[in-house]
């Protein structure tokens, strides 16, 4: 064949030529790649059906609430920062929980508003409420302050936005009280779901808690892999937080990092799905993702952190599952999930989309699945589904942000505070279980 000539056209054609070889080649991956991560995916959803089915079974058979002569004492721990708006109604429904020895320690962690101010004059000189101040230091100094200031045997630490199930405490302690000491259960968690459904945002938050939350604790508690105590409800063996040395303040996930320091100690986590709490989740967007990059950026914190347990049998299922799950179906699927809407826009652009959405509508379904089971495992009404589909998108792309906002910081090695979400009160009084 004669040379072509080195016009313009020709220069044109070979750059059409290298572009369309580079889209066919990242496109291949990119299908190779979602099909990997399907298969993970439904690989997941079939482990943790299987072992939440096991616990629930495990549940049933539980002991009720023992009939002893005398009860352990339990100190329940509230720390508060800017909390005038429900710091009352919140130590009220405390008063009213039916485990026969406990008190309430209160501790106000240098709040700017009247939080101190409004508890002491709602509460003067009660029998069962201690309330103290101390200066700004964050969430865990305030709860290792608080936990300092008692004598009992359990804590329950809990948020300051947060109401309790009456029983909800009886619940948690018959759990330590019920179990054989081979069982060696050091802290429990409790089952949280958000209490102020009033928006499209927060019915989506419920979702989340009631699938990504308490029924990935509930699956987790079979393999005794729980790596998140909420910081809604949680009870511990005071003993054992001393041994660990408390809350640690080098990241913004307190909670997780104390749990994952349990579980390394050789203890159990156990989860109680009848200790119902109701916490306050944001309304608004801009408060939503300052609350998740905290969360996300802080579980990356904890990650690096404890990174010498991953893969590590020796920390069983929180080292060869709990910290994989966490790296790959909370980083790195998330991380390449937008190119899947991406790939779906632009497939449907160039007349491609049947077999792109295919793969999609595959991706999404073991995504709802999920969602599925844990709505009817967790008795929530199946209506709630309905804002399923919405909230895979618009959730999502919410949560892309928090994501790639908390790399960035991280890549950056910039420190963040542990900050301040704005209450509105709007949380039921009443819980029922």
């Amino acid at each position: 064949m004669p040379e072509i000539p080195k016009t313009k056209s020709y220069y044109i054609m070979q750059l059409n030529l290298v572009l369309a070889t580079v889209i066919y080649g990242i496109s291949h991956f990119l299908v190779a790649l979602f099909t990997i991560f399907i298969i993970l995916g439904l690989i997941r959803l079939i482990l943790m059906a299987y072992w939440a089915l096991k616990e629930r079974k495990k549940e049933k058979k539980l002991g009720g609430f023992p009939v002893l002569d005398s009860y352990p004492k339990v100190s329940i721990i509230v720390p508060a920062y800017n909390e005038e708006v429900n710091i009352v109604s919140s130590l009220n429904s405390l008063l009213k929980q039916t485990y026969p020895n406990f008190n309430i320690i209160m501790v106000d962690d240098g709040s700017k508003d009247s939080t101190y101010e409004r508890a002491k004059e709602a509460f003067p000189d009660h029998p069962q409420l201690k309330i103290f101040a101390k200066t700004n230091g964050g969430k865990a100094t305030a709860l290792n302050f608080g936990i300092a200031q008692t004598n009992a045997e359990y804590v329950v630490c809990i948020d300051a936005d947060t109401k309790l199930q009456k029983d909800a405490v009886k619940y948690m302690i018959a759990r330590f009280l019920n179990s054989a000491p081979e069982e060696k259960i050091a802290a429990v968690a409790g089952n949280v779901k958000v209490g102020n459904k009033v928006n499209w945002l927060t019915r989506w938050q419920s979702i989340e808690y009631t699938t990504s939350q308490n029924f990935d604790r509930l699956a987790y508690a079979n393999i005794n892999a729980i790596t998140v105590i909420p910081g809604a409800i949680g009870a511990f063996k005071k003993s054992v937080i001393a041994e660990i040395g408390g809350y640690s303040s080098d990241t913004l996930a307190e909670d997780c990092d104390l749990t994952v320091k349990i579980l390394k100690a050789g203890y159990t986590v156990a989860n109680e799905n009848r200790a119902f709490a109701v916490t306050e989740a944001p309304e608004t967007v801009k408060q939503f993702l300052k609350q998740r990059f905290r969360w996300t950026y802080g579980i990356m914190q904890m990650f690096w952190k404890q990174r010498q347990t991953f893969l590590n049998p020796k920390y069983k299922g929180l080292g060869l599952w709990a910290m994989p799950n966490i790296l790959l179906f909370q980083y790195i699927i998330p991380f390449f999930s937008p190119l899947a809407d991406l790939m779906m826009f632009f497939g449907i652009l160039s007349g491609n989309g049947e077999k792109i959405f295919t793969y999609y509508l595959i991706f999404l379904l073991v995504d709802a699945s999920l969602a599925l089971i844990a709505f009817i495992m967790q008795r929530e009404k199946l209506t709630g589904l309905l804002y399923v589909i919405p909230q895979r998108f618009g959730y999502r792309w919410l949560m892309y942000i928090v994501l790639f906002r908390s790399l960035r910081k991280a890549l950056k090695g910039e420190m963040q505070s542990w900050g301040f979400l704005k209450r509105t009160g709007n949380v039921k009084e009443v819980v029922t279980s």
